[in-house]
């Protein structure tokens, strides 16, 4: 095996030469002797592992295992512990992805800190068929049946070319010690269940089990390539960036044969799972909206508009400014600045009288019942009927930002319109000009 192991780096992994590599341990078969062959190998690695503190005394001595088995090697070692049941009952997760969750996370903290190239584990074929059954039980896109990726992004994974069976072969033909979790012999966990009672069924039914599925795997990722191929090719056509945003235009998408598969593909990546929801807002009234736990999908007249998730307390705060203050940055960048007649005068920038203004001045963001008084009209005006008469969209009025004085009256609709209770006059004595310095631009008043 250390001979196609290395002839598999060489023309999988040749990226791996020379590079600064860390081994994710746990003391069992497959990742002791994934650090036996790139010791043999001689490659520049050092090791790393996880105690989730799950099985007491066992969890204990896997992990003086490994730092054993690293002093004899002459290699680095870095290990940590967890609570992980604590942060799974947190988090309401599972054990198993509790764990995973911490374990990837402490990998790339590692990255950065000790400047690691890649993170390499110890996947099999096996964990692939298994994953690939999980993922067939609960329901999947063609990504869930594509296999575990073999590089992912600084996750390396050289030895899912080889099986279960390969790895026992190597380890007893070279005299290897290993730990053995006794949890995995239980079929408590759902991949356990699959690897103890499921896939020993299809080795019975094909004892080549593992051959057709890795051709099937390689099947597969060709059709994806292919997918993915027109997928650009329709996104091209259909997707349009603005600033944080991503328009789908619906007209478009109306033309294609499957709309929800090709939805399914743009979106997917942005965590979706309501599919039917998503298809019908397609036909939905203008304002109706669905939500994965980082976006927010959003019909608007003839577009889906894709927006980031924003932190609730960012949306929810009033940004103080007080009388000393000449700029600000945040959230949007603002000048106060002494009158200077030459000054060019534009929807960006308004004039007012320093004395009608009761300081700390706020920026928020407009709320319903908000009322103001419009230069150019007599008495109030709701600020909703000024978006409804100007026909702004959701996400049009969401960009908007409010300055307002310490009484919450309001002093400009920002970029949109001044309020005339701050306007200058003949018996002004100080007139501040107030300007929009950002990239931030107010909705077009239509």
């Amino acid at each position: 095996m250390l001979s196609l192991f290395q002839k598999h780096l060489d023309f999988n992994f040749p990226f791996l030469k020379d590079k600064k590599l860390l081994i994710a341990i746990s003391g069992g078969i497959d990742s002791v002797v994934l650090t036996h062959l790139m010791h043999q190998l001689n490659l520049n690695f050092s090791l790393c592992h996880c105690n989730f503190q799950l099985r007491g005394e066992e969890s204990d001595g896997d992990e003086n295992f490994v730092k054993q088995l690293g002093k004899e090697m002459g290699r680095t070692f870095h290990s940590t512990k967890f609570d992980t049941e604590s942060y799974a009952n947190e988090n309401k997760l599972s054990t198993q992805v509790a764990a995973r969750e911490l374990r990837y996370q402490w990998f790339h903290e590692l990255l950065d800190t000790y400047q690691y190239d890649y993170v390499l584990t110890a996947h099999n074929t096996n964990d692939n068929l298994e994953t690939f059954l999980i993922n067939l039980t609960r329901g999947s896109g063609l990504d869930g049946f594509t296999g575990i990726p073999t590089v992912n992004q600084k996750i390396v994974r050289p030895l899912l070319e080889f099986s279960r069976n390969d790895i026992m072969m190597f380890a007893i033909k070279n005299g290897i010690t290993w730990r053995e979790d006794h949890s995995n012999a239980t079929v408590k966990y759902v991949r356990n269940k699959i690897r103890h009672k499921i896939v020993p069924t299809l080795e019975e039914i094909n004892p080549h089990i593992l051959d057709t599925f890795r051709k099937t795997l390689e099947h597969l990722n060709q059709s994806q390539e292919i997918i993915r191929d027109r997928i650009e090719e329709v996104s091209k056509e259909t997707l349009t960036t603005e600033e944080n945003r991503i328009l789908i235009d619906i007209r478009k998408i109306d033309t294609l044969q499957n709309k929800k598969a090709y939805l399914y593909q743009m979106l997917h990546p942005y965590g979706f799972t309501e599919w039917d929801d998503v298809f019908h807002l397609l036909s939905a009234q203008s304002g109706k909206q669905v939500f994965s736990k980082t976006h927010r999908l959003l019909k608007d007249r003839s577009s889906l508009v894709l927006i980031p998730i924003q932190d609730s307390s960012s949306s929810e705060s009033s940004f103080s400014i007080h009388e000393e203050v000449s700029k600000i940055s945040t959230p949007i960048a603002l000048e106060f600045q002494e009158y200077q007649p030459k000054n060019v005068h534009d929807k960006n920038t308004i004039l007012v009288d320093k004395g009608l203004l009761h300081y700390p001045l706020s920026l928020r963001k407009w709320k319903h019942g908000d009322v103001f008084s419009p230069t150019g009209m007599k008495g109030v005006k709701k600020v909703a009927k000024l978006f409804k008469d100007k026909k702004l969209s959701l996400i049009e009025k969401e960009q908007i930002w409010l300055l307002t004085d310490a009484r919450d009256q309001i002093v400009w609709i920002v970029g949109i319109r001044q309020d005339r209770r701050f306007l200058v006059s003949d018996t002004t004595t100080e007139k501040i000009q107030i300007s929009l310095k950002t990239k931030y631009v107010a909705p077009s008043v239509k």
